[in-house]
């Protein structure tokens, strides 16, 4: 006997997932999906990510569900805060722990040496990505050829550092080593000779904000370089993603308890939440539905740029504003949505 069970209205808003090591976005999204028709929200629901992550990276990956799905190229466009740890004296052809070492050195840098070189890397800078990233060449993916042994050769672009700081630090003086790792806010100052002949270091975490495009490998590689040494990335993890931080993600387990009968609503966040870094402004019900028209909206006394609209606590449109003007850039379709 077949039973007709129904089918839940479409959830719109974010979840924000604490990425564990080892899961690629794509199967983060496909998790979502999953407890998302465990929970009895049916095939339909519209599911994307915010921000690409390595299977070797951890942290904030904002997935959107529904209609906050029209805001997820915003996410790609935002800035980003990430947590990585160098490991220096030796290379991989990924510039992380899964590629094979390709340049090894015994040179180990001082944290004064570390801290002279970060001008170089903070502000608008140009890097080389790493070959094996997503980038296209000729129409195919560079870590597809890089894996054929297929030589790759990528262009240096422009990105921007916002702010670039040395966390903690492990190391040993004259180059020993020291098995505990050290936070800078710990230690006065480790590295006081004026010298730089004070602690070696093997490795040091460093906290960046960085632009889209930016790459933390290619970075920690430069910075490396830049050193007189080579490193690798052994530890890489996103704290901040445009406005969600760590502070809203929940784990992968905190995930599954959606499909077995948790409710969605102790882990979505509304879709307005992704618009927390641009003004709103307040419509009446005709300005409201001249928006979901697609009509231009004058005469308003606000300044120009990127802003979301609402009617009450219903989110109505990202728009942009000029001279007066406000256009619709995306429309949201929450009209449905009680207040």
């Amino acid at each position: 006997m077949n039973s007709t069970v129904p089918v839940r209205p479409a959830p719109h808003g974010w979840i924000i997932l604490d990425k564990p090591l080892g899961l690629g976005s794509t199967q983060a999204v496909a998790a979502v999906k999953r407890n998302l028709r465990e929970a009895g929200y049916g095939k339909k629901v519209k599911v994307g990510h915010g921000g690409t992550l390595d299977p070797l990276a951890t942290g904030v990956l904002p997935v959107a569900l529904g209609e906050a799905t029209k805001l997820a190229g915003r996410m790609l466009d935002a800035s980003k805060v990430y947590e990585f740890t160098v490991r220096f004296g030796e290379e991989t052809d990924t510039l992380d722990l899964e590629g094979k070492v390709i340049a090894a050195s015994e040179v180990r840098p001082t944290l004064e040496q570390v801290e002279a070189v970060l001008p170089r890397f903070t502000g608008p800078i140009e890097q080389v990505p790493p070959i094996y990233s997503a980038l296209k060449v000729d129409g195919e993916r560079a870590y597809d050829l890089a894996r054929a042994g297929q030589d790759v050769e990528l262009k240096p672009r422009n990105v921007t550092i916002h702010a670039l700081s040395p966390l903690s630090f492990r190391g040993g003086a004259g180059g020993g080593g020291s098995p505990e790792t050290q936070r800078l806010e710990d230690v006065p100052h480790p590295n006081p000779s004026p010298g730089g002949e004070g602690l070696a270091l093997t490795e040091i975490t460093f906290q960046a904000h960085v632009s889209k495009g930016t790459y933390i490998r290619s970075l920690a590689r430069d910075i490396a370089q830049a050193l007189g040494t080579c490193g690798t990335v052994t530890m890489l993890r996103r704290v901040k993603a445009g406005p969600f931080d760590l502070s809203r993600a929940i784990s992968l387990d905190k995930l599954n308890e959606i499909g077995k009968g948790a409710a969605l609503e102790q882990v979505l966040l509304p879709l307005e939440v992704g618009l927390d870094d641009i003004p709103a402004i307040d419509l009446d019900p005709e300005q409201a539905r001249a928006v979901r028209q697609g009509r231009v909206l004058t005469g308003l006394p606000h300044e120009d740029g990127l802003c979301w609209a609402r009617e009450g606590i219903t989110p109505v449109a990202l728009m942009e504003l000029s001279g007066g003007e406000a256009r619709v850039v995306r429309g949201f379709n929450l009209s449905d949505v009680a207040e």
